[in-house]
Order: structure tokens, then sequence, then C-alpha cells
């Protein structure tokens, strides 16, 4: 029997709900040209940051006069450039990358405040891009930022955004909110078209040896689909919007329970950093194979089948979780 994999995302209409997430993996066109081969349905492209747009953010590669930056900044800032070349080159990609491939390009911008630098927004909607992914990463560090500032901080940027471009908007945000539901509403009514679902909260470490402050970048667990997972089954009768489940995703099952749970697609990163572009292909089988067996006939009769307002015990997406899964682990087992 076939099986119709199509799914709807961002108003594009995609082969299957196999996205790749914003990451190096897209960084460059050979790259993107292996996932479409092996079955990728669009790809979200490496993000351009705030910091490189912004008049007083990162210096231009090359020789640098004698500056204000103290020499491990002046490394991030390098280290930047060549994760996506800069801003100019970012468009050229994007230019490229929607000329040579068959699939959706989606553009990416990463920031945490509305500034000059949401211009870009329709630039890269002029480069060609399909539709823009806005991941905002903001950490609030000072006690007199209260919730309702830091949210606000968060809107007005959607809105920024959604202001310079006319195409398909999707807000990438973490899960650190006191109302999700809220939140999530919000981002709609201030002109997202979709969310997806979280941003991974790169936490610093400290280096014993050297006694620095730095980055330890950690690949995605599947334990990690857990949370994205519980909020698109609880958001997926809230809001007419797409939601795209990202941080966890790593084999077939991982993408079964988030479309069952309500997402239009899964976005995949880290497991393809891991195991290379073709163990795309072996997900996208066995997603389609696991379809099959089951007798269904597509993907949308199977999307959000167990969301939390269609499953039959919607209070296992509430405290009633929490209580089961600790009572599970009686002193008998310990």
């Amino acid at each position: 029997m076939s099986v119709d994999l199509t799914t709807n995302y961002l108003g594009l209409k995609l082969r299957n709900p196999l996205v790749i997430s914003a990451s190096p993996l897209s960084a460059h066109l050979h790259n993107l040209e292996r996932l479409q081969e092996a079955g990728a349905a669009a790809a979200v492209m490496a993000s351009l940051f705030e910091e490189q747009i912004e008049g007083d953010g990162f210096p231009p590669p090359g020789p640098q006069p004698p500056v204000a930056y103290s020499a491990t900044e002046l490394v991030h800032f390098r280290d930047l450039y060549n994760y996506n070349a800069g801003p100019d080159s970012y468009l050229r990609h994007v230019e490229l990358a929607k000329r040579t491939l068959s699939i959706p390009v989606i553009g990416s911008l990463n920031g945490s405040v509305a500034g000059e630098w949401v211009r870009f927004a329709r630039l890269i909607q002029d480069a060609g891009a399909d539709a823009l992914e806005v991941n905002i990463y903001f950490v609030p560090t000072r006690p007199e930022q209260t919730a309702a500032v830091v949210e606000q901080q968060y809107i007005d940027l959607v809105a920024a955004v959604r202001a310079q471009v006319t195409i398909p908007l999707s807000i990438k945000i973490g899960p650190y909110f006191t109302s999700i539901p809220n939140m999530a509403k919000r981002l709609v009514e201030a002109g997202a078209n979709g969310l997806t679902l979280f941003n991974r909260y790169l936490q610093p470490d400290i280096d014993l040896d050297r006694m620095e402050v730095g980055p330890n970048l950690a690949l995605s667990s599947r334990d990690e689909l857990r949370v994205p997972l519980r909020w698109i089954a609880i958001l997926r009768s809230q809001l007419e919007v797409s939601l795209a489940a990202t941080s966890g995703i790593h084999f077939a099952e991982d993408l079964i329970r988030v479309i069952l749970a309500g997402a239009d697609v899964g976005m995949l990163a880290s497991a393809l950093i891991r195991n290379g572009p073709d163990h795309l292909r072996t997900v996208l089988t066995e997603f389609e194979w696991w379809l099959n067996q089951r007798h269904f006939k597509s993907v949308e009769q199977i999307k959000g089948s167990l969301s939390q307002k269609r499953c039959a015990s919607p209070s296992a997406y509430e405290r009633a979780n929490y209580i089961q899964t600790v009572t599970s682990l009686t002193s008998d087992a310990i």
C-alpha cells in the first residue's frame, strides 16, 4: 500500500515531515544536496546572528585594528564567520540554495532584541527564501528584568520581523516561560505563522585546566524530546499554526511520537551530525514502514491523534504524568 507522506508546514506542502534544523549541516551546498537526496523535505539554513549584522557587533574577518576586543572574543568572532561566512555571503548562499535545490529553503535569523538587524529578514526574503525561522535566544540576567518585560521583548521582536516580510514566519523559542500556552498565543498574534519547539539553550561550562568559562557542545539526546512532545500535544488544539518539533529526534520512533502529538514536521540535526546525511534515509524508510504496518494511509491520518485533546487520558500531559512517573519507581526497585 502506498502511504501519503506529505504534510503542510508554514503553508508549504512538503513531501514528508523530515526537515533539516538550523545547524552547520545547512552551511554548505554539497551537504544540502546530499540531505535532499536522502529524503529531506525542507532545510532551515544555518542561522545568521544579530551580532554579525549590527554596526557595533562582530568585526569582519581578517586582520583587526587595535580595538577593545579580548582575545577570547576575537576567537569567537572568527569562529562565527567560519560558521556562516557573514551577512553578504549568507544572502548569496540562500540564493544559490534556492536555485539548486528542489525542496523549500527556510532562512534563519538568531537574535534577542529588535533592532536594525531585523531588516535582514527582508533581504533573506528577497534572496528567495520560502519562509523564515527566527531563533530568539535571550538570557535575562538582571533582577529588574521581570517576566513581563522579557516576554514583551519577544513580542516586539516578532512584530518587528513580521513588518519586514510577507513570507511565512516561524518563531523558535525555549521552554522557560511561566505559561507557554499564553506566550504561544501572543507570538501568533504578533505575526508568527508557526512555532519551532524548542530552542536548545546551550549552556557554558568551566574548564578547570584553563580556569576559563567557555562552550562545551553536547549534541541532543532522545530524552530531550519529551519537552517539545508534551507542549506540542497541548498546543495542537489551541492554535491554528504550524508546529515543528526539534531537539531529540534521532530515529523513526521519535518522529512518529511527535507527529502523533500533533507536530507538522520533525527537525533533525544532532542525529545527522552523529550518523551522516544518509541516516535521514533510514529514518524516512522506517517511518513509512511503520505507517504501512498499521495500515495508515497518510501522515495526516495520524497527526495529532494522541494530542491532549484527542488522547484517551488528557491529564497524562499534566500532573497525572508526574504522579504516575514518581510512583512507578517503588522502593523495591531501588
